[in-house]
């Protein structure tokens, strides 16, 4: 069987075009299936606006990891949901930026530069999505896909 990490990637609070750049990059470390990733064009000027006017922005991600079965429905092995929000002050002109994992906030920070702000939204490193017992250790690689798009990443050891 060949396992693939789907990463679904979802932006709420915000319309995403269907031009962005997505890379999406698996790989497996001290018994962890990790991925990091990056959705360049998704800072777009309605989101800068957006937050400029000092509405909350959520940017949400589902990251999955399936195991393809040819003819059949992929199963879900497993799930992590990670979302990133910025709130803008108007009057100090800062960013109160959190991110959080699986509903639990795993870190905040406070800045005023704006292009940490459309880093933290856009981009995320070394995400924990499974432990390798997870997988079955027949398989001998593991790769990234958005589903319905086409698009992949490379393919990495399991």
């Amino acid at each position: 069987m060949v396992w693939t990490m789907a990463a679904t990637l979802l932006a709420v609070g915000t319309i995403v075009s269907a031009q962005e750049s997505l890379r999406i990059t698996p790989f497996v470390r001290d018994n962890q299936v990790l991925v990091s990733f990056e959705l360049a064009d998704a800072y777009s000027e309605a989101v800068h606006d957006a937050i400029a006017s000092g509405l909350r922005t959520t940017f949400s991600y589902e990251l999955e990891l399936r195991t393809v079965v040819p003819g059949w429905v992929d199963r879900t092995i497993a799930q992590t949901v990670v979302s990133t929000s910025d709130q803008y002050d108007n009057l100090t002109r800062r960013h109160s930026l959190t991110r959080s994992v699986d509903g639990r906030i795993e870190e905040a920070t406070v800045v005023e530069n704006e292009d940490v702000v459309k880093n933290w939204l856009t981009q995320w490193k070394q995400v924990r999505v499974a432990d390798t017992s997870k997988l079955d250790p027949t398989a001998s690689t593991t790769s990234a896909s958005l589903p319905g798009r086409g698009r992949s990443a490379d393919r990495c050891s399991a």
